[in-house]
Formats: C-alpha cells, sequence, structure tokens
C-alpha cells in the first residue's frame, strides 16, 4: 500500500498557518526550522502524515485560474470523524467562511479558503 506523505505548500507565514491549522483540526507541528536552502519550514499535522508550510519571506500571490493552469494545487482535503458541524464552527472562530456544503457520497463536506488563498476541503461520512 502506497499512502501520501505529506504535501508541501508555500504560505505567508508558516508559524501562523500553523497555528490556526493545530487549532482547526487539531494537529500538532512535528517539527520546524530553517529550509533546505533558505526561508523557514514547519511540519504540521499527525504521525502519519503532515502539510510543509514553507516560506521564503518575501511569498506573493498569484491571480492565477489555479483550476485552469496545469501544475496548480485545486485545494486540499481532510477528512474528520468528529462532528462536521464542530469543525466548522472552528473553522468560523479562525474568521474564515466555510462555502460550497455538499452532502453526497460518501458524505457531508464543506470548503474555504485560508488568509493565503489556500483551499481547504473538510470531509465527513455522516449523514
Amino acid at each position: 500500500m502506497i499512502r501520501l506523505e505529506h504535501a508541501n505548500v508555500t504560505v505567508s507565514d508558516p508559524k501562523a498557518t500553523a497555528r490556526w491549522l493545530c487549532k482547526v483540526f487539531g494537529w500538532q507541528v512535528r517539527w520546524e526550522g530553517p529550509g533546505m536552502q533558505t526561508g523557514y519550514t514547519v511540519h504540521v499535522g499527525q504521525e502519519e502524515s503532515y502539510v510543509a508550510l514553507f516560506s521564503y519571506g518575501d511569498a506573493r500571490r498569484t491571480d492565477v485560474d489555479r483550476y485552469r493552469t496545469v501544475g496548480m494545487l485545486n485545494h486540499l482535503a481532510v477528512f474528520t470523524e468528529e462532528d462536521i458541524a464542530e469543525v466548522e464552527d472552528r473553522v468560523w472562530a479562525e474568521g474564515f467562511t466555510p462555502i460550497n456544503h455538499g452532502s453526497y457520497a460518501p458524505g457531508r463536506r464543506f470548503y474555504f479558503h485560508d488568509a493565503d488563498g489556500i483551499e481547504w476541503e473538510v470531509a465527513s461520512h455522516q449523514a
């Protein structure tokens, strides 16, 4: 079996992003420090997988249509076994707006954009 170990995304402030990821998803910082060549990195997640948050310190947002641009990240998805409404409440508490609520196989989901414009999907098998 092959599983995804981590994803690495560029953010404006790795420490700030890690803080809200820990609050909203209950994750933990696994490691943080200088990037391999430059910048700063924070690894946040669980024992078996994580998101590497990287910044050169001078990151710039892009206005490209990521869903139409080959090689762009469309969204990151997480799965919750807890009440999805409670997760949504924590998203609101961090100042993000849940959108695109859906209920289709295999369950419920919603999306939100963080301060860097990264789209996150929260999914659950709850009916």
